[in-house]
């Protein structure tokens, strides 16, 4: 059994100390928000937005971010991407030289261009940080359904330590050393999601979100091997698999922020109604900054930038996606002369 704490109480913070909890591990839940702690204490078996979950009673709740950093064998940051460098400034302080810290969160900060990860080692250097990733929505996670993911790490020691807490008969964990890649799939296909969901939203049909789709994950795998991630990661689960499954939900947060969008909402009326964080439209702009950074052609996040920051219309926004000049599909492919 091993020590375990969430640094963060929402859905997905929840949904996995379900899962540790039921792996036979000591967990325990931080969160800041005094009502949050409380609504968890008290309402385990009515879980928000876990429908059917129950969060067992041997998981603590904690308000004390040094009771929750300290002597752990493994700390889990679950919190929303841009209240990741603040969670971690102030967690840094209570943990200890190679603490060993598996990011769940996924997202690109704003300011610096940063992978979450690269923000959570700037602010906590002694930490030895992880990712995990994959198709696995929340709410599924919760109630048992079968699932799988992918861990990143610096080491295949890591790795593999990580990958046995998490992994059971129902939750299949894979290991990798493409911590860049696992990130940028996980953080740049909430941005092509919110695009399935406006072009759902439009009335069109499943030829337009599959291109969609697959012109989605040229755009991510061309920036992310330019930033050193791999091929094999975007074709994987953290890559085509997270797409495909936020592309298609019903659970997926950006997929109804951009279904909303499409039938006429603001992003702002969208977002409320969604009433969750929409990792898409904050990692929207990053996405674009990084694609300029890199010299990427990006045209679906360009698109969707003018949409959600310039009032673009989303019919136009296709339109001109539909009409850019003609082109090869690879341009690596190349006729027998």
């Amino acid at each position: 059994m091993s020590k375990i704490s969430l640094l963060g109480a929402g859905t997905w913070g929840s949904a996995l100390a379900i899962l540790l909890s039921g792996n036979g591990h000591d967990v325990t839940i931080w969160t800041k928000i005094e009502k949050e702690a409380r609504d968890l204490a008290e309402n385990r078996s009515n879980l928000r937005n876990l429908p059917e979950a129950v969060l067992p009673e041997t998981v603590a709740i904690t308000l004390d971010m040094e009771e929750a950093c300290r002597d752990r064998d493994l700390i889990v940051m679950a919190v929303a991407s841009p209240y990741i460098r603040q969670t971690a400034k102030e967690a840094s302080p209570f943990m200890k030289e190679g603490q060993i810290l598996v990011n769940v969160s996924k997202g690109i900060e704003d300011r610096t261009l940063y992978t979450l990860s690269q923000v959570i080692k700037e602010e906590i250097p002694q930490a030895d940080v992880a990712v995990l990733s994959g198709p696995s929505h929340a709410e599924e996670v919760s109630r048992g359904v079968p699932t799988t993911v992918v861990v990143g790490a610096e080491t295949k020691v890591t790795a593999r330590f990580v990958q046995d807490i998490f992994m059971n008969e129902i939750f299949r964990v894979y290991t990798s050393p493409d911590i860049i890649g696992i990130e940028l799939g996980g953080s740049l296909k909430n941005v092509i999601a919110l695009a399935a969901g406006i072009v759902d939203g439009l009335g069109f049909g499943d030829n337009t979100k599959a291109a969609l789709m697959t012109r989605g994950m040229a755009e991510i795998s061309r920036l992310g091997i330019k930033m050193g991630g791999k091929m094999e990661t975007f074709a994987g689960l953290s890559g085509f698999g997270d797409l495909f499954v936020t592309c298609t939900s019903k659970h997926s947060r950006n997929w109804n922020a951009g279904y909303l969008m499409g039938q006429g909402k603001t992003m702002e009326e969208a977002m409320k109604q969604v009433n969750q964080v929409v990792e898409g439209v904050n990692s929207a702009r990053a996405a674009l900054a990084l694609a300029n950074r890199h010299e990427v052609e990006m045209p679906i996040v360009e698109q969707i930038n003018l949409l959600l920051f310039e009032k673009k219309s989303a019919k136009d926004a296709l339109s001109d996606l539909l009409m850019r000049d003609r082109r090869k599909e690879y341009s690596t492919l190349e006729w027998d002369e």
